[in-house]
């Protein structure tokens, strides 16, 4: 069965099969500790019957019941939990309770026009995100067992949104991600129901975007940076500023809506520039807001050379390593846009400054920050630190939920 048929099904249905998967001794200590992943050096058996992508229980070496998970002979987190407690079957009304406390929780932290709604592991629900675009839903599913429960997940949310006043017109599907081919499955995108138009406007801090649901990076946007952007609002008003890996010009946006003079953004892809200009015209902002199709690592030092200052200097690069064997390579990358960055910024200016990779934790990206500032003979004063918006939880056990670090620093020259 590739899904659960949600009109078949009780409100206690028990969806979990009667297999039990057995840690060896000994193993089991990240789950121990709180996280949510079993790997496949982790298991001395499975007893009874099962296929992948069931939801089974797990018990430790000595039968000592551990909790609920699906299961994936394919993937090496062999195992993904749902839940800890015996009593906590899993059955679709569990799971309409685990999508209520997704939805109680960003009406508590965030503003919910936009918003990541579901957060895989950090809302223990492992493997699932959605976000919600306005009245549009983005789903993206990345292991075996959660793809199963997706229809009744998102018809739980629908139904919980509306009890709220928000009517969802249309989910769009972007398990597209080439992570699934490691769990042996097909990478899909595409509309789960009826067709609508995928350009979806939606504000953020003001600022007016139109979003790309079907041919925009990720889920079409990126929600992580919504108080990141707002941040650099005091630091942009009358200022010339400069925002590099701009994507669809969210940050130069929300530096011409805060009052700059001038921006320039800058990013690689064509089609991301275009979206930008788009979104600049949307705004007002045409004229002071500018977009140019270039590589940031050759556009820095041309401006550099022909002596180019900025009050503000923005870097937000893609993740330089989805790997912890790259991380060295993307050390490199960062302390070189880091370095040609400051370097062009004016004494007192500032430097906004991200890394989205998980495997560049932040003491290592501090680090390489504090090199790239020796190089560029600058001293750093930290005005604020941040992590990704916290629709985006971080669940303190799973550390793979902690990626986003953005510092804000005023550059200083000697004195």
């Amino acid at each position: 069965m590739n899904s659960i048929d949600i009109t078949a099904l009780e409100p206690d249905t028990d969806l979990a099969c009667q297999a039990a998967a057995v840690l060896k001794k000994g193993e089991g200590r990240s789950l121990k500790a709180g996280g949510l992943w079993i790997y496949d050096n982790e298991i001395a058996e499975v007893r009874g019957e099962f296929e992948d992508g069931d939801i089974l229980s797990v018990e430790d070496f000595d039968g000592y019941f551990m909790g609920y998970g699906f299961i994936n002979s394919a993937s090496k987190i062999r195992i993904r939990m749902l839940s800890r407690k015996k009593e906590n079957r899993i059955t679709p009304a569990f799971l309409e309770r685990r999508v209520r406390d997704c939805w109680g929780y960003r009406k508590s932290v965030i503003d919910t026009e936009s918003c990541r709604l579901i957060f895989g592991e950090a809302d223990f629900l492992p493997g699932l995100v959605v976000d919600k675009f306005s009245d549009v839903l983005v789903a993206e599913s990345l292991a075996l067992g959660i793809d199963r429960l997706k229809p009744l997940i998102l018809e739980d949310l629908k139904k919980i949104l509306e009890e709220d006043g928000i009517r969802i017109r249309g989910i769009y599907e972007r398990s597209d991600a080439k992570v699934r081919l490691q769990e042996g499955m097909e990478r899909c995108k595409g509309f789960i129901g009826e067709p609508f138009d995928t350009k979806v406007e939606i504000t953020e801090n003001g600022v007016r975007y139109l979003v790309d649901v079907k041919d925009g990076q990720k889920t079409g946007f990126f929600l992580d940076q919504k108080n990141n952007r707002a941040a650099i609002h005091k630091l942009c008003g009358g200022k010339k500023v400069l925002d590099c890996f701009t994507h669809t010009g969210s940050f130069a946006l929300n530096a011409g809506i805060a009052g700059a003079v001038s921006v320039l953004g800058v990013d690689a892809s064509e089609l991301g520039v275009a979206q930008a200009r788009e979104n600049a015209k949307l705004n007002g902002l045409e004229d002071r807001v500018r977009f140019l199709c270039a590589d940031v690592f050759e556009l820095l030092p041309e401006l550099e050379g022909k002596g180019e200052r900025y009050d503000v200097v923005i870097l937000d690069p893609p993740a330089f390593t989805k790997s912890r064997q790259a991380t060295k390579n993307a050390v490199k990358g960062y302390r070189e846009i880091n370095l040609r960055g400051m370097k062009l910024v004016r004494d007192g200016g500032f430097l906004a400054t991200c890394s989205c990779s998980h495997f560049m934790e932040q003491e290592l990206f501090a680090k390489t920050i504090r090199e790239a500032a020796r190089g560029a003979h600058k001293r750093l004063r930290q005005v604020e630190f941040h992590t990704q918006a916290p629709d985006h939880p971080i669940l303190w056990a799973a550390e793979e939920s902690y990626y986003l670090k953005f510092y804000i620093f005023q550059v200083c020259g000697d004195r």
